[in-house]
């Protein structure tokens, strides 16, 4: 029942916090949004506990950038082509696959990869006691 916990507190407040900077930057989001930016926090925590923050930072940035990329261009396919709510569309950018991902928003995200990362390591240590994250770059 703890990691159920920990995963559905991380999925709401990551959800929380992508759908505040999509309104803050953007002007408008989509609750598609808030799904996924919650399932992406989840995950950030998720694989650091899975491997006992041993992983080096940017292994692990490398992973939830590319988490986030899979998640955004299923969530894409579905919310954007599927069901044509066009929540999004990356056209007009280089590098991108059938408009719903592209290179320059993978750059960005890993970064927010990195903060969630950061963020998530200690929330659940400081909240559920779990082991202390020791972050380090190689």
């Amino acid at each position: 029942m703890k990691r159920v916990s920990e995963g559905l507190v991380l999925w709401g407040i990551g959800g929380t916090i992508y759908y505040s900077l999509e309104m803050i930057f953007r002007g408008f989001s989509h609750w598609t949004m808030w799904m996924l930016g919650g399932l992406c926090m989840a995950f950030f925590g998720m694989q650091g506990v899975w491997v006992s923050w041993r992983d080096p930072l940017w292994k692990q940035v490398i992973r939830c950038t590319l988490f986030v990329g899979c998640g955004e261009f299923t969530t894409g396919i579905i919310v954007n082509k599927w069901l044509h709510l066009d929540v999004w569309d990356y056209s007009d950018q280089p590098f991108q696959l059938f408009g719903q991902i592209c290179v320059p928003f993978l750059i960005l995200f890993s970064g927010l990869c990195l903060l969630g990362i950061l963020f998530s390591g200690y929330f659940l240590h400081w909240v559920y006691h779990e082991a202390k994250p020791s972050f380090h770059i190689l």
